[in-house]
């Protein structure tokens, strides 16, 4: 099975691991590179606070980890996902381009998004419904 993260469940992955159930886990490179900004340049907001939850040296760990992003982790092919972005964007002309390539992405990988509570309260919940992709929220321990 296919799953798309977003940006704080990659943190999630990175710091402590998520529960995968088999899953191969992939990410957006918006998600992605959200994810390393707030990683290295963080305000200890809803994406970069999880860092200072850490030991020093497990949070340097991770923020190496995230900067070179393991294999295990996917990133959708942009040849792919960037025609499917502008097929959806036809559809949904109010979103931006961070939500555009999710559901893209999920689209072209016949995937599942796993959203974070923060991200299941955006607007992109909707719109997966309305592609009939499917999703679900996953709480952070």
């Amino acid at each position: 099975m296919n799953v798309v993260i977003d940006d704080r469940l990659l943190i999630e992955e990175l710091l402590v691991g998520i529960d995968r159930n088999e899953a191969t886990i992939h990410t957006t490179m918006y998600w992605y590179y959200r994810a390393c900004r707030a990683a290295v340049a963080g305000a200890g907001g809803h994406l970069s606070g999880p860092f200072g939850d850490v030991p020093q040296a497990q949070q340097k760990r991770a923020i190496a980890s995230m900067l070179q992003l393991s294999v295990n982790i996917g990133l959708p092919e942009a040849r792919q996902t960037v025609p499917r972005m502008v097929e959806v964007a036809t559809r949904h002309p109010q979103l931006n381009l961070l939500n555009l390539e999710a559901v893209a992405a999920a689209s072209t990988l016949e995937a599942i998004i796993w959203l974070s509570p923060a991200g299941a309260s955006g607007v992109l919940p909707r719109v997966l419904d309305l592609e009939s992709i499917p999703w679900e929220t996953v709480h952070l321990t």
